[in-house]
């Protein structure tokens, strides 16, 4: 078989395989480079493949070319971060990994891996932007500035004995500066804890960030978290990090065993050194941070399961605090409901005071897998949805909603009545519906049952409204 041919099969199989790829051999000359790579960068095929790469990438320094160092220093570089301009000018940021491609101990050819993360990396450097306006307010904002609620102490409802016990333990925290962990389900209200923890604490006066560890790539989660500085990487420019932003203030760190594990080390060593170096930096930044931690599922399962190091663990719960679920503190649902009432009475204009017997029996025998927030917006959607007048009925209460709801039965696929990607859709949202349900909305076990990253179940969870 000729050369070319190989190469023929070889684009081929990238282009059905899927994924960004690049090729050059020895001498430099690109012999694949597929449509998914072209659309990343941003330029043509014909104007790279069986061209010199130092030519159609000029634009890169020599020294930052992965593929250079491949071929000239048979180093391989894994999931590196890039910023850079493309042939038109366009900033891109990837996450690439490339090889050298050795036989009979010469280097002959360098492949790349990349994937795009542009718009994630826009969306983290937002959110550090935002987060260092919010920052740098400190105490001296209100409570409700700019709309965003803080809540303290005075904002949660519950007389259940367990669920006082937790209130009573977070009291505690709020009047000392140690470590606290918090574990509870999907929708038990951890922030809440953790915010009344700040707010109502000696740290009052400074600033309270949030970071859900699992919201953000972990190629990207320690970068927001200590920052970079210029030169780290290609592209990357100096911006302290939710750490130093959080200065003389609290950072909460939600689902903190979504963190990947190697991070979970450094994290380990800055709450027992005390600093930062940011990343690509060498200079130690001192920090004055208190952290509040949660997990929504019980520590003893994710340190077995390896999600969670044992030693972070023991650094992060000198104070730990159990919220229980609303299925263990059934008692406090006629409270909750006439608070949520209250509530949204207030949104929608309506006045509706009481809730029937039958409509309370209802409540009272549903286990509430999504916990308080499930509860709250049962109550939202049937005062939104009533037209009972002042009173909720039985038939104003939905317990079926959210990925609760039993999966429908999807019909054959038929041409002409709807497109085959709506079909799939259907298709697709019906089966993680079905897990979630069985996972009780434990979204870290479905995404492990599908096979998908954990963003990318989220994603379809508020796509599909589940």
């Amino acid at each position: 078989m000729r050369v070319k041919d190989y190469q023929a099969i070889l684009q081929a199989a990238s282009e059905v395989l899927g994924g960004a790829m690049h090729i050059v051999d020895a001498e430099g000359i690109s012999i694949l480079y597929n449509e998914e790579m072209a659309k990343l960068e941003k330029v043509k095929v014909k104007d790279v493949l069986g061209k010199p790469f130092r030519e159609s990438f000029s634009f890169i320094p020599e020294e930052e070319s992965t593929l250079f160092r491949a071929l000239t220093k048979n180093e391989p570089t894994l999931k590196k971060q890039q910023t850079y301009l493309n042939i038109y000018g366009k900033k891109i940021t990837t996450v690439n990994s490339t090889v050298p491609i050795v036989v009979d101990g010469k280097v002959v050819a360098a492949m790349e891996v990349a994937r795009d993360i542009t718009d994630i990396k826009n969306m983290s450097d937002t959110i550090l932007d935002l987060r260092s306006v919010e920052a740098g307010g400190g105490g001296s904002r209100s409570r409700e500035s700019k709309g965003i609620r803080r809540y303290t102490f005075e904002d949660i409802e519950g007389r259940n004995t367990n669920f006082e016990e937790a209130l009573a333990k977070a009291a505690k925290a709020a009047k000392n500066d140690v470590s606290v962990l918090i574990y509870g389900e999907t929708g038990t209200g951890k922030e809440l804890f953790a915010q009344s923890i700040h707010y109502d604490g000696l740290r009052r006066k400074g600033p309270f960030l949030a970071q859900n560890c699992a919201a953000i790539p972990e190629t990207l989660l320690e970068g927001v978290l200590f920052g970079t500085a210029k030169g780290g990487f290609t592209g990357a420019i100096d911006r302290a990090g939710l750490f130093e932003q959080a200065s003389g203030g609290t950072l909460l760190l939600d689902e903190i065993s979504a963190m990947p594990y190697e991070l979970q080390g450094k994290l380990l060593r800055v709450l027992q050194e005390e600093y930062i170096r940011r990343v690509g930096g060498d200079k130690d930044i001192p920090i004055d941070v208190r952290i509040i931690a949660t997990i929504n599922e019980p520590a003893e399962k994710l340190i077995e399961e390896g999600a969670l190091r044992s030693d972070l663990y023991y650094r992060l719960a000198i104070l730990n605090i159990a919220i229980p679920p609303l299925r263990e503190r059934k008692d406090d649902i006629p409270l909750l409901v006439e608070r949520f009432l209250e509530k949204y009475n207030d949104r929608f204009g309506t006045r509706i005071e009481r809730v029937s017997p039958e409509a309370m029996d209802r409540l009272m025998n549903y286990d509430y897998p999504g916990n308080v927030r499930e509860l709250e917006n049962i109550v939202m959607s049937a005062v939104s949805m009533t037209d009972s007048g002042d009173c909720l009925e039985e038939k104003d209460i939905d317990t079926g909603s959210g990925y609760n709801k039993t999966p429908e039965k999807i019909a054959d696929f038929e041409e002409g009545k709807e497109s085959l990607s709506a079909y799939m859709e259907k298709i697709e949202k019906s089966i993680i519906r079905r897990h979630l349900r069985a996972n009780k909305g434990n979204v870290s076990r479905t995404a492990s049952e599908l096979g998908m990253v954990r963003q990318n179940l989220q994603h379809k969870i508020k796509k599909y409204n589940l």
